[in-house]
């Protein structure tokens, strides 16, 4: 791990590019929203930190209300464990037995789930926690939508469960029915119509298991996209939102039930970039580009200047395109970029820095940076 770029203390603008801020106020307002908005409804939270990366802020999370947290890797969950989370979903298939005997040595530290969509899994996950003499929490994952991982709702989710239930180091703890696919449709209708879809095929699921004698105690999904109707379907009892912490551009790009821009959570989370070079008047280059921020949802958005876009990005340059000649960005300036995708973009950097008030107050490392196996 590099040395932060700040210190604690230091004001902004000294701060060393490119840097991931965090504004404080709104990081801490969109903590406390999300646990304002489930006020009244028979849902749990365990947020998802693969948006995060940071036993530091899962343990915020927790502190708010959240069981625990999910990830989506071993590594992710070695870094949450040893970070001090006690309760730990991997959210995610598992397969090869280096991941498998690391997996079922977690369980010793902490309570561990993980996500299954067939029987050999199955098979080898139970063989490895019999000769740890563990217990591993499983979630049979269903795909209700995003045609990604998942077996199919219905029966061949029942003849899954029962796989796990056959195991007396297995425990079958419900269903897994995360519709990613959902939580970037632009229009509330898309994402209410989809997530409704997908409430059908878990409550199939939960009914087929009923039938079979299994009990189905979680069923478990929704991102920051959708978490209010999986909340509000009395068929999820938890949620997994994970980008409402940060929110970046592209989920600046759905609208609400009125047509207008979400705006339920604040863009917390910036790249800070200098202007390292001004060639022409039309153009100038930032210090923050494909090895800083992710463009897989987009470019990032430029934060504070209206007419100024980030066109293109190489290694290690962003060129802006400034279309008005009195914009005044000049030679070793600092702006705030908003990433297209913030969790992509966190998994670049080793630290975050906590700003408020254009003071550093915090520097929390990113523990599981690079954390993907």
């Amino acid at each position: 791990m590099t040395r932060p770029p700040a210190r604690i203390g230091d004001p902004l603008s000294t701060v060393d590019t490119p840097a991931l801020i965090i504004e404080l106020d709104a990081f801490e307002y969109n903590l406390r929203r999300l646990t304002d908005s489930l006020v009244g409804k028979p849902v749990r939270v365990r947020p998802h930190a693969k948006t995060h990366k940071s036993p530091v802020i899962a343990l915020k999370q927790i502190e708010l209300g959240a069981v625990g947290v999910c990830c989506q890797k071993v590594s992710e969950a070695e870094a949450l464990v040893y970070g001090g989370v006690k309760d730990v979903l991997v959210s995610n298939e598992i397969i090869g037995a280096q991941k498998l005997e690391r997996l079922a040595a977690l369980a010793k530290l902490a309570k561990i789930g993980v996500c299954v969509d067939d029987a050999q899994n199955v098979r080898n996950l139970a063989a490895v926690a019999t000769r740890v003499n563990v217990k591993l929490d499983v979630y049979v994952e269903i795909n209700v939508g995003t045609f990604r991982c998942g077996v199919a709702p219905g029966e061949p989710a029942v003849a899954l469960a029962q796989e796990i239930s056959a195991s007396t180091h297995l425990r079958f703890a419900g269903l897994q029915a995360y519709h990613g696919a959902a939580q970037h449709q632009r229009t509330h209708d898309a994402r209410r119509a989809n997530i409704h879809a997908a409430c059908d095929h878990a409550t199939t699921t939960r009914q087929a298991l009923q039938g079979a004698g299994l009990a189905c105690p979680i069923v478990t999904g929704a991102g920051t996209g959708t978490y209010l109707f999986e909340a509000a379907s009395k068929v999820y009892n938890e949620i997994q939102p994970g980008s409402y912490i940060f929110m970046d551009a592209d989920y600046g790009r759905n609208h609400g039930e009125d047509g207008a821009a979400v705006s339920e959570f604040r863009q917390s989370l910036f790249v800070w970039a200098t202007v390292m070079s001004r060639p022409a008047a039309d153009r100038a280059v930032v210090d923050a580009g494909l090895k800083a921020l992710s463009v897989d949802s987009g470019m990032p958005l430029v934060a504070d200047f209206r007419g100024v876009e980030y066109a293109r990005a190489s290694d290690e340059h962003g060129v802006l395109m400034i279309k008005d000649a009195e914009t005044k960005i000049a030679l070793g300036d600092k702006i705030r970029l908003t990433p297209g995708h913030c969790d992509p973009t966190v998994n670049m950097h080793d630290w975050y820095v906590g700003v408020r008030n254009g003071i550093v107050e915090q520097l929390w490392p990113i523990s599981a940076r690079g954390a993907l196996f």
